[in-house]
């Protein structure tokens, strides 16, 4: 059985500090249309549960369109490593990682209407770590995977210099860590920076 690890999108998700906030509204209904029920949607491309792709911290990075499908599906390794401000080589250490995914568990409850003040962050060894074991996609429940005021984006850099592409803002609550099925498929959308996904696991066992 598939487990869903979205967020859910309304109008009380947050956003980042002045990006565009989720909005959805009926514009067409079925008695005004006679047949269906038409909805707009307004939003960052950041919102909720969501992948970077790498044009948008690097000018000459490839945007959403370009981006190779089979690299948000596969075998994920599911890790639950609490910590408030680094995920250190160390923690990362205690686990065997299989498949081309890994997605950090790093808290118990999932706050999806209050944008956090700060966030847990890979140090760079433990970069170097997951690249090493093969990761072609790195995860984690949380808005960034650098510090939330951070200009330089050095995490998202060296994941991109490493053949990492990023997810944002999974639902890991519910998730015990072990080995799964993975999908999360981002939306086809030419020039894009990011996607919202709607992103699942499947068990394989555990850790």
């Amino acid at each position: 059985m598939w487990q869903d690890i979205t967020q859910m999108l309304d109008e009380n998700i947050a956003h980042w500090p002045e990006d565009t906030p989720f909005t959805y509204e009926r514009t067409v209904s079925k008695e005004q249309s006679g047949s269906v029920n038409i909805g707009r949607i307004e939003t960052s491309t950041h919102i909720g549960t969501h992948i970077d792709a790498p044009f948008h911290f690097d000018d000459a990075g490839i945007t959403v369109e370009q981006l190779d499908i089979n690299r948000y599906i596969g075998e994920a390794t599911v890790v639950e490593i609490t910590a408030e401000h680094t995920i250190t080589l160390e923690a990362l250490e205690e686990f065997q990682l299989k498949g081309t995914i890994l997605l950090i568990k790093t808290k118990d409850h999932t706050e999806r209407t209050l944008f956090p003040a700060q966030v847990p962050v890979l140090e760079k060894r433990a970069v170097e770590h997951i690249a090493r074991s093969g990761i072609k996609l790195f995860g984690i429940d949380v808005a960034s995977v650098d510090p939330i005021d951070s200009k330089t984006l050095d995490i998202h850099h060296l994941l991109h210099e490493r053949d990492i592409m990023i997810i944002e803002n999974t639902v890991l609550d519910e998730i015990t860590p072990g080995y799964y099925d993975f999908i999360a498929m981002p939306l086809k959308i030419k020039g894009g920076d990011g996607s919202p996904v709607r992103a699942a696991l499947r068990s394989k066992g555990g850790v």
